[in-house]
């Protein structure tokens, strides 16, 4: 993904292969940004409930693959983009999805899927102003299979539950190499200074709005 003029857009993607990192880089980016007086919110997976109903069915119904998962994924992104983030975006505040496209984009790619079809499933989803990994932790173990934990996570435990052979230490694995080699503008740093330098950027982009922002996504689960 490109980036963008930073006084035009605000929209930052945070991405990685592990949810609860995710969240926690977003969360503390989101804080830093407080912090420097800008409003901001975040805009996080299965806004839209649709991985929740998914993960209803019994086991034994569940016709799951990385395909229909990323089909989802851009289903729920379209939710997130209709009822979150552009109206955030348009009342002026500070928007972080996280995850945002790279993350759909790394997985599906690590279980086979060709990354043409995906950026082309995705094309929909405009460019982040600026995007960053977050700072992965335990990349060498397999994902524990909670679908409450992120995405990744939620994906792992749907793809073992249909197809026992499925890999999930390796498929992670694959999954952080593709990460680290998709093309674009350097990631921004999301260490405690990286934080600070990238939310002191961020907050300069424009004045905050006056009143905070009611669209961010609460954090979901999505077990039974």
């Amino acid at each position: 993904m490109a980036e963008q003029d930073d006084s035009t857009v605000r929209l930052v993607a945070i991405d990685g292969s592990r949810g609860s990192d995710v969240a926690a880089a977003a969360e503390a980016l989101a804080a830093e940004v407080r912090e420097h007086g800008a409003s901001c919110v975040i805009s996080r997976w299965d806004a839209s409930g649709l991985f929740g109903e998914m993960a209803q069915a019994e086991v034994q119904q569940r016709q799951v693959s990385a395909r229909n998962l990323t089909l989802v994924f851009a289903a729920d992104l379209v939710f997130r983009l209709r009822w979150e983030i552009r109206p955030a975006l348009a009342a002026g505040h500070v928007v972080i999805a996280a995850p945002y496209v790279d993350t759909a984009v790394a997985l599906a790619r690590a279980c086979g899927l060709p990354e043409g079809w995906l950026r082309e499933v995705l094309r929909f989803a405009p460019p982040a102003t600026i995007r960053g990994w977050s700072r992965e932790r335990k990349t060498d173990r397999a994902w524990k299979r909670r679908l409450d934990r992120g995405y990744p996570e939620y994906c792992a435990a749907m793809l073992a539950a249909a197809d026992p052979r499925f890999r999930a230490k390796r498929t992670r694995r694959a999954m952080v190499e593709f990460l680290q080699d998709v093309k674009g503008p350097k990631p921004m740093d999301l260490s405690k200074r990286g934080l600070e330098q990238a939310a002191r950027r961020i907050a300069a982009t424009g004045n905050p709005p006056a009143s905070p922002s009611p669209v961010a996504s609460r954090p979901r689960t999505a077990r039974k």
